[in-house]
């Protein structure tokens, strides 16, 4: 009966032993060029990730790595991570924090409504259905923070599902969902629903 409990605590145990921050941190020299020293990035065309759930990191790194997401720049960068490596980074940068951005003030009003509400005629559902009221996500579906986000990445981002862009294989269903969502929204409101998302606070 003690050689079974002892089991399942290690059970238990070995998720929370299966990160190194520490050793992510110390693996993280390459990615400050881009992401800064504590995934806070200076250029706004490259994502902030200070603060992003660990196993939505964790699990772009493999899509990178595989050729699923496609990505110049990082593919030559996670081409010699193993598994652990990826795990200990995605632990590092889910323990930093995000540094908090300002929306334009002329893009709030239209960005909120689509991202509180969504656009009923055109059935874009509201953002905060899947990201949160606050822009935290939901690491368990495997939805990212969005809340502090650069806008201009967000754009890109957004764009790119709206040309068709899935992550990861055909059965990448987040991917699918946002494909649908940004196909009916034009330019004006994909860059204010971006800087919304960049002025959204945890605490608001």
């Amino acid at each position: 009966m003690k050689r079974i409990s002892l089991f399942v605590l290690l059970l238990v145990a070995m998720p929370l032993m299966a990160q190194d921050a520490e050793k992510g941190k110390a693996l993280s020299g390459t990615c400050m060029a881009c992401h800064g020293m504590d995934g806070n990035s200076v250029n706004p065309i490259w994502p902030s990730i200070a603060g992003q759930h660990a196993q939505y990191i964790e699990r772009h790194l493999k899509l990178f790595k595989s050729g699923e997401r496609e990505s110049a720049n990082m593919a030559p960068m996670v081409a010699t991570l193993s598994d652990q490596d990826m795990k200990d980074l995605a632990a590092f940068y889910a323990g930093q924090t995000m540094k908090l951005k300002a929306a334009d003030p002329e893009q709030v009003e239209l960005g909120r409504q689509i991202y509180q509400g969504g656009i009923k005629d055109r059935n874009v559902p509201a953002c905060m259905a899947c990201h949160g009221p606050t822009g935290q996500g939901n690491p368990l579906s495997g939805y990212p923070k969005v809340a502090n986000q650069h806008a201009a990445y967000a754009v890109n981002e957004l764009k790119l599902f709206r040309d068709g862009r899935t992550v990861g294989n055909k059965d990448d269903v987040n991917g699918k969902i946002m494909a649908e969502v940004t196909q009916y929204l034009s330019d004006e409101e994909i860059a204010a629903v971006a800087s919304y998302m960049q002025g959204l606070k945890k605490n608001q």
